[in-house]
This record gives C-alpha cells, structure tokens and sequence, in this order.
C-alpha cells in the first residue's frame, strides 16, 4: 500500500542542523503535495511546511520562516526538509503527509499517507 517514511531525526545541540527525508512507496510524490507537521508532548498537530505539486511554491509557518527549507528530488520519489538554527522548542516528532494542494496546510485533518514519524530532539 501507498507509504510514507519518514528519516533524519535525532538529538542536536541548539543552534545545530538536520535534514529530515520522506521518502514515498507505490505511489508518485511529485503529483502531491507534501506537507511537514510536527507534535510536540502535549500539544497538537501543527503544520511547519508545504510544498505544492506542481508550481513547488512553499510555504513556511511563522515559527521556522528563515530556518527551514522543504525541497523535492522527484528522481528519488523524496521530500526534504533542512532544518537550521535549531531552538528546543522545535522538539516534536515530525511527519510527512500528502494533499491535492496546500490550501489546508494547518489543518492535519485534511491530509492523507501518514507516515510513523521520526523524532527530532534539541538540547544541550
């Protein structure tokens, strides 16, 4: 069945960087949307970033703008999502997702192919 997997996360100092990947199965990612949420302990869902499908126009939430950078490499059916200066309160487990658009990009409820997550943690 269709999948998305999620790689990249781990334990990084403040002001570090990672590269987080969602890597899609049976099925073409480049015809979607690709969203990134994240949920920290205790809070809710919220949408960090969206690629559109076919334009690649993003769009970045407030609280990673300048920080963040989402990319395709369609060659690898993969989304990316570079993750610079990174604050302890971008500790969530991250997820990857798919939509027609990204209309709905702050609304988790919309969107489809989950995959498990991969846990990012910033600290000293």
């Amino acid at each position: 069945q269709a999948q998305l997997v999620e790689s990249g996360g781990g334990l990084v100092q403040p002001g570090g960087s990672l590269t987080l990947s969602c890597a899609a199965s049976k099925f073409t990612l480049e015809y979607y949307a690709v969203g990134w949420f994240r949920q920290a302990p205790g809070k809710e869902r919220e949408g960090v970033v969206c690629i559109g499908a076919y334009d690649g126009a993003t769009h970045y939430s407030d609280s990673v703008k300048g920080r963040f950078s989402i990319s395709r490499d369609n060659a690898k059916n993969s989304v990316y999502l570079q993750m610079n200066s990174l604050k302890p309160e971008d500790t969530a487990v991250y997820y990857c997702a798919t939509d027609w658009g990204c209309t709905y990009r702050n609304d988790p409820n919309y969107w489809k192919n989950w995959g498990q997550g991969t846990q990012v943690t910033v600290s000293s």
